[in-house]
């Protein structure tokens, strides 16, 4: 039976995801396609967890380090390259494995998300009004003009907010309005998504936190201080890096990394919401030590699906 035409492997953080992502690829003859914002990002490989190239097993991975620090991570850019990709992929033949945690950017894909332009003087206004009330008073408007974008934004944020607060003034619409109700997803996909238990989850952000700042977190910061990270509108905001930059040059790192367990617990909290209001996925254990069995089960289940 012919593998399906893309597989996704979606979920909080630190359940697992990459590992199973590697492994369906490696058993489907497919290949990886980074859908973790932060992973973009050349030069965030530890704060963002991302796999190295020994624990890739061979199979390739696109859409890793392709942004400077410097760059805004963009939604509809990823849409088209991700869709250039999968097309690419299954023209030679080659199974997609769609791997990673941002919902948005993952119904990008998987829906015919249409994208609003810009107002450059409401946005030249909305980031005046940021820099001087800060990200939670915006967020705070945000909830009352559309509480399940609020939701879904980060309340640190900054650039999210303004840009759901740009696309509320001109569409007139909520925000999360403009997402379409998910119907059969584009190439007829399989979706899958892994979580685990909450309370062993927490314990796993705790054990992950702490190896990162173990393996050289805040000298990873430290080096991308001279590509201009600080400045950098989307990568500056990542769990981990935004909190090292508040320490620096000589504050505690300690303080980091709690601040940085609690940023990542609250973050794994709107990942389930957003990934749970979408039926169309199935949920797998990511504790089950069967996991990778019980994902091919799922995915030769709709093997020969037209695509």
């Amino acid at each position: 039976m012919s593998p399906p035409p893309l597989v996704v492997v979606a979920g909080p953080t630190a359940t697992g995801k990459s590992d199973l992502g590697v492994a369906l690829a490696v058993e489907l003859g497919g290949e990886v396609i980074n859908a973790d914002a932060s992973q973009l990002y050349r030069g965030m490989d530890i704060g963002t967890a991302k796999l190295r190239p020994a624990e890739r097993a061979g199979v390739p991975h696109h859409l890793l380090d392709v942004l400077d620090v410097t760059q805004t991570a963009s939604v509809a850019a990823y849409q088209r390259r991700a869709r250039e990709i999968i097309e690419r992929l299954r023209a030679a033949g080659r199974t997609p494995v769609l791997v990673g945690g941002s919902g948005l950017y993952i119904q990008s894909v998987l829906d015919d998300l249409e994208f609003p332009g810009t107002d450059p003087a409401l946005r030249a206004r909305l980031e005046a009004e940021l820099a001087e009330r800060g990200p939670q008073a915006m967020h705070a408007r945000l909830a009352e003009l559309d509480p399940a974008a609020a939701e879904a934004v980060l309340p640190t944020n900054g650039r999210r907010i303004v840009r759901a607060l740009e696309v509320i003034a001109l569409t007139g619409k909520p925000f999360r309005a403009r997402l379409p109700e998910p119907g059969p997803p584009r190439y007829d996909a399989v979706l899958l998504a892994v979580d685990r238990d909450t309370a062993e989850l927490d314990a796993r952000i705790a054990r992950r936190v702490a190896r990162m700042f173990a393996a050289g977190l805040v000298d990873e910061v430290r080096g991308l201080l001279p590509a201009g990270l600080a400045d950098g509108p989307t990568a500056s905001r990542a769990l981990g890096y935004q909190q090292v930059l508040a320490e620096l040059p000589g504050g505690d790192m300690a303080r980091a990394a709690v601040d940085t367990v609690v940023g990542t617990r609250r973050f794994v909290r709107r990942q389930r919401s957003w990934f749970r209001r979408d039926k169309r996925y199935t949920w797998l254990d990511g504790a089950a030590p069967d996991l990778r069995e019980r994902a091919l089960a799922v995915v030769r289940g709709r093997a020969g699906s037209p695509a």
